[in-house]
């Protein structure tokens, strides 16, 4: 693929400074990059190095000022290079149509240009939007809604009644909808308490592989707009994960615990039940949260405690052993004094 750096600052909407009918035939990292690509630069470091890059073009932040060369300037580097990824490397379809080897049910609402590859199994009352990528292996239960543009990679499960948006990508072995976790206790035994809610995923929703989503008891495990989970992430029943959250990879959420707006769960962390997690929390990885975060605050431990203090208490582990030896040395000396005194 061939394009003038010209149409490159207009496709991602920057500030041309440089020869503009410069040809970019691809897009490499920083240190790497050759006279024919482009590359980004957002740390200051990198901008203090351009001058050494053999990149053909670079996209900078929009403030750069004194640094020459063919730049692209934007608001967020970051995300106009990967603007420019997806325009060098479009996402392509691996098959057309729908394939005689999958499994359709009864009433199957159908958009356009849908993409349902052999051995897919879609139950009975499903509805697709447009443009559906559903790769090998996918399962779609009955009375499942998907909306436009919603690409679902192999072995999938949605399980009935869920509902999934615009734009949606669940990754491969990716579960929507299994059965919450509940039991009611029946004296020395366990009665399963049937889960008949579902799960709803809105828009722009991002699920990675082997990550799984409960359904509701009752009601719905609403996941909200632009939320993105990682791989092997589990989401109990009835839980909210607030829009533009993050759920890095193994992060574990109890049942009916709601999760604010712009949150970022680190990898590994674990949220009991039934609490709140407030709007713009961070949660450190490895973290253990039993009890609500505010808004805004930012924690790490198990249990968890305000960062700043967490790092304080991390910085103590290691000297722990010494600490403990002088605590009996002195225990030690104190009681030899409190003997030569009586």
């Amino acid at each position: 693929m061939e394009i003038l750096l010209k149409q490159i600052a207009e496709r991602i909407g920057g500030q041309l400074r440089g020869d503009g009918e410069k040809v970019i035939r691809g897009i490499a990292p920083f240190e790497i990059a050759g006279s024919d690509q482009i590359t980004f630069a957002e740390a200051p470091k990198y901008i203090k190095r351009i001058h050494e890059s053999r990149a053909g073009a670079v996209i900078v932040p929009a403030d750069v000022t004194s640094v020459a060369g063919n730049l692209v300037l934007v608001k967020n580097p970051k995300v106009g290079f990967a603007r420019v990824l997806a325009l060098f490397h479009p996402a392509s379809a691996a098959f057309e149509g729908i394939s005689p080897q999958a499994v359709i049910g009864r009433r199957f609402q159908c958009g356009r240009d849908a993409a349902i590859a052999p051995l897919a199994c879609i139950g009975d009352n499903v509805a697709v939007g447009d443009r559906l990528a559903c790769h090998p292996g996918v399962v779609i239960g009955d009375g499942v809604v998907i909306g436009d543009d919603v690409q679902i990679y192999p072995n999938v499960t949605i399980g009935e009644n869920c509902r999934i948006g615009n734009r949606v990508i669940l990754h491969a072995g990716a579960v929507i909808g299994s059965d919450g976790f509940g039991f009611a206790p029946d004296g020395g035994a366990y009665f399963k308490i049937p889960q008949v809610g579902f799960v709803q995923v809105d828009d722009d929703v991002e699920i990675g592989a082997n990550s799984t989503v409960d359904r509701a008891t009752l009601g719905k495990t609403w996941i909200q707009r632009g939320v993105k989970i990682d791989n092997l992430v589990h989401i109990g029943h009835n839980v909210t994960v607030g829009e533009d959250s993050v759920l890095v990879a193994g992060v574990l959420i109890g049942g009916s615990t709601t999760i604010g707006k712009h949150a970022i769960i680190a990898g590994g962390a674990a949220v009991s039940d039934h609490i709140t997690v407030g709007e713009g929390a961070i949660i450190g990885p490895l973290s253990g949260v039993g009890k609500p975060i505010a808004a805004g605050d930012v924690v790490s431990g198990a249990p968890h405690m305000p960062h700043r203090t967490w790092l304080r208490v991390y910085r103590v582990f290691p000297e722990l052993p010494d600490i403990n030896k002088k605590v009996r040395q002195l225990e030690k000396q104190l009681q030899q004094l409190l003997g030569t005194d009586r």
